[in-house]
């Protein structure tokens, strides 16, 4: 039966064109900006990527001012060529372990005020996802693999910007090469993010290419793919 989704119709081959086009980028055109609309929709497919249970452990700074864009050069190794040329550059947030407990004001918020659960409903989401923390995946009592764990959900909205700014022509670049310690008591000074809340799980840098990059190399297909 043919699909009758009122969502844009995009060939296989365009959607895997996209995924070729795009690299790590490390250096742009300056002189180029993303607009507000096109940049706008990045967002948005960082804002509908899914998380676990729901809880979207992750905040988008969205960092344009070129004095903070200076202060954070010295501790981010990784964006030496990207933080003064990237048309947009994006530090993403994850939950502290705080947040993440069961029983946080956060996860309650969450499932009342977000998700729109009824009480009792809520009450066993709750305790099952204590359990998860406690028993499954054996997270409780450890804060930084709490940590860990929350900030590898934001490699998910992370992928689909990237992935949505490829498929319209937008370059980017995911960023680790950074101090973490020295990153995230900067941004706490200049009032950007609160750690008791947050902390600085990877960056995004997007804009448009200076130059061609080199040819695309990945592992074939029989390489990371086993069928069981």
């Amino acid at each position: 039966m043919e699909n009758t989704s009122t969502a844009t119709q995009m060939t296989k081959e365009q959607i895997l064109a996209a995924y070729e086009y795009r690299h790590a980028t490390k250096e742009f055109d300056s002189s180029r900006k993303i607009s507000g609309e096109d940049f706008g929709f990045i967002l948005e497919t960082g804002r509908l990527s899914p998380s676990s249970f729901g809880f979207e452990p992750w905040k988008f700074v969205v960092v344009q001012n070129p004095e903070l864009r200076q202060k954070l050069l010295p501790y981010a190794w990784g964006a030496q060529k990207q933080l003064p040329t990237a048309s947009h550059f994006v530090l993403i947030l994850a939950r502290q372990p705080r947040d993440l407990a069961a029983d946080s004001e956060y996860i309650q918020s969450m499932m009342s005020e977000v998700q729109k659960l009824p009480v009792e409903i809520a009450e066993g989401k709750q305790r099952v996802y204590g359990a998860f923390l406690k028993n499954d995946f054996g997270l409780a009592g450890n804060e930084r693999a709490i940590f860990e764990w929350g900030a590898r959900q934001t490699y998910l909205p992370l992928g689909n910007m990237m992935t949505a700014a490829a498929l319209i022509g937008i370059d980017s670049c995911p960023i680790e090469g950074f101090d973490k310690q020295k990153m995230e008591q900067l941004l706490a000074d200049e009032g950007i993010m609160d750690p008791e809340h947050f902390g600085l799980a990877c960056m995004a840098a997007f804009g448009y290419r200076s130059g061609e990059p080199r040819v695309k190399t990945r592992q074939n297909a029989s390489q990371v793919v086993e069928w069981v």
